[in-house]
């Protein structure tokens, strides 16, 4: 997909169609990195935003266990009470 740079007030920039932000899932505040070949645009990362997704997979499945691959403690596993 082209795109041409814009002039915006005395800055420049491009015009992002809206398929691509909602495939994207881009919005607000975002991260730009200088590469070789380019500009990569990225969401910022936001501490414990997938919380509400791995809460709802735990809870369909009745499972409390991590599913980052995390190994269980000795600790968690004899010593830890709810």
């Amino acid at each position: 997909m082209k795109a041409q740079i814009i002039q915006i007030g005395n800055s420049q920039g491009i015009r992002i169609p809206k398929a691509l932000l909602e495939e994207t899932k881009i919005s607000g505040e975002i991260e730009l990195e200088v590469h070789p070949e380019g500009i990569l645009i990225k969401n910022i990362k936001k501490p414990r935003s997938d919380w509400d997704e791995r809460f709802k997979s735990a809870a369909e499945f009745d499972d409390d266990v991590a599913r980052d691959g995390r190994v269980t403690t000795a600790f968690e596993k004899k010593e830890w009470q709810w």
